[in-house]
């Protein structure tokens, strides 16, 4: 194994033992040639590895492995077969309470958990002041444990693992119980902790983080790796394998029924695109047409590209097969990492539709400007029949295209560049001389 890998995990599994009810462990006791157990693997033949200084975002459904994946990482929980090498003092923020004992106080529980770390006692000494300054649960430190609310809990335990010098960071799904302001610094913290090479794991069900953190990401599902890649492309799979087993249905042209052969061609309509569109959605409308033109009227080619803040001009073709009850159509610039940077939908834009009927065309047209840091943005377009419906349509990737740098020389800094108006005021105040004495 490379030297530069940090984590690695060769045909790893996990199989836990359950009962159908507590007095059949003990038949199986005294009766040990008659199981009463049955097998449940949460984890199947896994093989991961995880170079030195990596952000590795961990997706999938609730029970498909991720948190047993962890657990073994962390060495809380033993694989059943397969090799696990792990490079480095681990610091896991795991389940809400894990390596807390409720009965001591924050400031015990903050010196019994960095020992365990390997930090020596006067390392924890020298550290707790910032620790007990990150947390700010102010005199809870000195209250047993039992007494916090999940809030508090989540704050000391974070406070720890991000404080104790972690080679390896751990965090699953728990920084969801903090406050927003403690998000925030949580997020800045953890920032720090990748820029300065820490090698992280991330489990979280907020697509915005696992693509804003991660250089790369991993999605499990039933025990096994089903795709890994990206955080964009990972995410994208995540969700369409949502939404199709919601659905209880696979979105492949070959598994359509007669009754709705034709959309097998409508989905062959021409979209304009350099990287294949990936959508889902339940059927009941379809998108047929994506165009975009620029601020001459130009339709975009294959290859768009447009000036710095252009005006552009998005029209979306709409063909309805089912009644809906209602209509929303929306869309959303990305940048190459999947995060939203403009976006809007017909709703917000006080232009409501209302039910439309079944063999309905209908045309939405979309002008806005393109206030980007020069770089590739894809464009994602969606309907639905209102908030919080299953999308009838959602293409991800539907255009990809380029903004080119302002042509006045102005570097853009943020990824969104607005007007800022910018003041600089002359003063000059009168100096007191005695204050210029020395000595």
């Amino acid at each position: 194994m490379s030297e530069d890998v940090a984590i690695s995990l060769k045909n790893v599994s996990k199989c836990f033992q359950s009962y159908a009810h507590p007095v059949d462990r003990l038949k199986e006791i005294l009766l040990p040639n008659k199981s009463k157990t049955s097998q449940f693997w949460a984890l199947r033949d896994i093989d991961l590895e995880i170079e030195k200084g990596q952000t590795v975002g961990i997706v999938g459904r609730n029970g498909s492995g991720k948190s047993t994946l962890l657990q073994i990482i962390a060495r809380t929980l033993t694989p059943t077969t397969g090799e696990v090498v792990v490079r480095g003092r681990v610091s896991a923020l795991l389940e809400l309470g894990s390596g807390f004992n409720p009965e001591f106080t924050g400031r015990q529980n903050v010196f019994f958990n960095a020992r365990l770390l390997g930090l020596t006692q006067q390392e924890i000494e020298d550290k707790f002041d910032e620790i007990a300054a990150f947390a700010d649960i102010g005199n809870f430190i000195e209250q047993p444990v039992k007494t916090y609310s999940s809030g508090m809990f989540v704050r000391l335990a974070f406070a720890v693992a991000v404080n104790v010098e972690p080679e390896i960071l751990i965090v699953d799904e728990a920084l969801a119980v903090g406050d927003i302001v403690f998000q925030h610094r949580c997020m800045r913290r953890m920032r720090s902790l990748m820029d300065s090479g820490v090698t992280t794991l991330f489990v979280s069900h907020d697509s915005g983080a696992i693509k804003t953190l991660c250089n790369s990401a991993v999605m499990i599902d039933g025990g096994k790796i089903y795709a890994s890649g990206t955080p964009n492309d990972v995410i994208i799979k995540y969700m369409k394998l949502v939404t199709e087993t919601e659905l209880g249905l696979v979105i492949e042209e070959e598994n359509v029924d007669d009754n709705t052969s034709s959309r097998g061609k409508r989905e062959e309509s021409s979209l304009v695109n350099t990287v294949k569109p990936t959508r889902r959605g339940n059927r009941k409308a379809l998108i047929e047409n994506i165009k975009l033109f620029n601020q001459c009227g130009e339709e975009a080619d294959e290859n768009p590209i447009f000036g710095f803040n252009e005006q552009v001009k998005l029209v979306v073709e709409l063909g309805v097969y089912q009644q809906l009850q209602g209509c929303i159509i929306g869309f959303f610039v990305c940048d190459k990492n999947g995060n939203e940077l403009i976006g809007s939908n017909t709703i917000e834009e006080n232009q409501p539709i209302g039910k439309l009927a079944q063999g309905t065309k209908l045309e939405i047209e979309f002008i806005f400007k393109l206030p980007l840091r020069p770089s590739s943005y894809s464009l994602t377009v969606a309907g639905a029949e209102n908030y919080t419906a299953m999308t009838f349509d959602w293409i991800d990737n539907a255009i990809v295209f380029q903004v080119l740098p302002p042509d006045t020389g102005k570097r853009i800094h943020a990824l969104v560049d607005i007007p800022i108006s910018v003041s600089v005021l002359s003063k000059s105040p009168q100096i007191n001389p005695t204050i210029l004495q020395l000595g």
